[in-house]
C-alpha cells in the first residue's frame, strides 16, 4: 500500500487535478482530495492551505497543490510551519526538490504545463527521497532553524555566523 498523499487546487488547476489524482491511485498511493470539485471560481488559498495543513498535521505524507500557475499555492503552503513546497515545472526540480531539499509539497501550473509533462513530474517526485548527505542535512537544519526561529518570535537579521 502506497503513502497518502494529500491533494488540492482551485478552479485553474481543477481540470489537471483530475488526472494528478488518477496518476497519484494508478501508482498505488492513497490520495486525500481537498477539492475543488468544479472550475467555478474560488480562491487558491483555502485548498494549499487545507493539503499544507494535512502534510504538517501527520495526516498526509506528502501534498500535491495546483493552482493556473503554481505560484501562489507554493506561497500559501510554505507560510506553514514544516512545509517545504516547491514549484515544480520539470523533472528534474521535483526529484533534485526532493533529494536535497526535502521537498514535502509538489505545486504544479496547470496553466504552464500539459498533463504528459505533470505525470512524469509527479512521477519523478514520488520516486525521489531525501538523500541524507550530510550537506543537505546541514541545509535543511538551517532552514529549520529560521523557521524555528519566526516561529518563537525570535529577531533574525540573516546574517551568518562566521
Amino acid at each position: 500500500m502506497g503513502q497518502t498523499v494529500a491533494l488540492g487546487a482551485d478552479h485553474g488547476g481543477f481540470p489537471l487535478k483530475g488526472l494528478v489524482k488518477e496518476f497519484l491511485e494508478q501508482q498505488g498511493e492513497i490520495v486525500l482530495d481537498f477539492g475543488t470539485d468544479s472550475e467555478e471560481p474560488c480562491d487558491y488559498p483555502d485548498f494549499a492551505l487545507a493539503v499544507a495543513l494535512a502534510v504538517s498535521s501527520g495526516q498526509a505524507g506528502r501534498g500535491v497543490v495546483i493552482c493556473g500557475s503554481g505560484v501562489g499555492a507554493s506561497v500559501v503552503a510554505n507560510k506553514v510551519p514544516g512545509i517545504r513546497a516547491g514549484l515544480c515545472h520539470d523533472t528534474y526540480s521535483a526529484h533534485q526538490g526532493v533529494e536535497h531539499d526535502d521537498m514535502n509539497v509538489l505545486c504544479l501550473g496547470a496553466r504552464v504545463i500539459g498533463p504528459s509533462l505533470a505525470r512524469e513530474i509527479v512521477a519523478a517526485w514520488l520516486r525521489a527521497r531525501f538523500s541524507g548527505v550530510e550537506r543537505h542535512v546541514r541545509r535543511l537544519s538551517k532552514v529549520r532553524e529560521v523557521e524555528r526561529r519566526f516561529l518563537a518570535g525570535g529577531n533574525f537579521t540573516g546574517q551568518q555566523k562566521k
